[in-house]
């Protein structure tokens, strides 16, 4: 079951996406996720590139952002992104677009993210492309701007960046969390 963990719409229940083309993130690695970052929530912008349920962005509403961009190729995650959203009573501090990823984020950066969050599909190395996307058009991100991944620790690779460092990263059983920033 999926369900908002903390804070304004704590305990509200979230639609799974019919079917199985998303795999939802556990509590236990939201609850770590979100305790890593801490205060860094509190008014931060967000884009979920593969936004799934929409349930990591959720809960950085629930938590105090300010805005998330949840985007995703099909039709059936967009729905539940918006029906998510309107359970949660977050519509109006969210943009929800269906689209293509990669050609998102090779446009020219319309907004900048505190936090672009990349969980794609498993082991088709969709998240080191959209790494390298972001790496090759860093005005997406914020000065302190980061990005964060959310893959299968066998997925994992060094990935050659230009504008992008890796500054840690984090295991939970199968998923690990990787974060990047602007190299300083």
């Amino acid at each position: 079951m999926l369900r908002i963990i903390a804070g304004k719409a704590k305990g509200r229940k979230l639609k799974s996406v019919p079917g199985d083309t998303t795999r939802p993130v556990t509590d236990m690695v939201k609850e770590a996720l979100f305790n890593i970052l801490g205060g860094e929530v509190i008014e931060s912008s967000w884009w979920d590139v593969f936004g799934g349920t929409g349930a990591i962005g959720i809960e950085a509403l629930s938590r105090g952002a300010a805005f998330i961009r949840f985007s995703d190729l099909n039709r059936l995650p967009i729905e539940t992104i918006k029906e998510n959203l309107a359970i949660c009573g977050f519509s109006q501090q969210s943009e929800v677009k269906r689209g293509d990823a990669f050609a998102m984020l090779r446009g020219a950066p319309e907004r900048q993210f505190d936090f672009v969050y990349i969980a794609p599909p498993q082991y088709k190395e969709m998240w080191s492309q959209a790494l390298k996307l972001v790496d090759e058009n860093p005005a997406w991100l914020s000065d302190s701007g980061e990005i964060i991944i959310q893959i299968h620790p066998r997925e994992y690779q060094d990935v050659e960046l230009v504008c992008l460092q890796k500054f840690d990263e984090r295991k939970y059983g199968s998923t690990l969390l990787v974060f990047y920033e602007k190299k300083s």
